[in-house]
């Protein structure tokens, strides 16, 4: 992945960050809910009938949300520098994590950290470092 520096600028980044706040604390204080991906894309599969009205309408904005963007900016290039089993094998190591990890990025990272989790704090740490730690071994070690 390259990122185009000579485009990017902080306010966009302040901007997102500062939406996902909102929304994570909306979710939160309106409907008590944590804003995990990983955990709101798992109570779909459980099929309970109360949670998924909230949960469609949560993974549909997530979904639409680059093509509504799309209609008032460019999206910026993509490009993928691996293979397709790749990406597989690094989406089932990241769903495991996910599992053992009770969370994801997102419901630790964000929500957890938030809120002072020491769960979450200990989790973002591991995964943060884990993330590094590969970075390191396959760009300086292995290629």
């Amino acid at each position: 992945m390259i990122i185009d520096w000579t485009h990017f600028t902080p306010w966009s980044a302040l901007a997102g960050g500062m939406v996902i706040g909102i929304a994570t604390a909306i979710l939160l204080l309106l409907a008590g809910r944590i804003a995990g991906i990983s955990g709101i894309v798992g109570g779909l599969l459980k099929l309970s009938r109360g949670d998924m009205g909230w949960r469609l309408a949560f993974v549909s904005g997530l979904i639409l949300a680059p093509f509504i963007w799309r209609l008032f900016h460019e999206l910026p290039p993509i490009q993928i520098d691996t293979s397709y089993a790749a990406l597989a094998l690094a989406g089932l190591i990241v769903g495991l994590g996910t599992r053992y990890g009770s969370g994801c990025t997102s419901g630790h990272g964000v929500c957890g950290l938030s809120r002072l989790s020491p769960r979450s704090i200990v989790a973002t740490l591991v995964f943060m470092t884990t993330g590094a730690i590969t970075v390191y071994l396959i760009r300086h070690l292995l290629s």
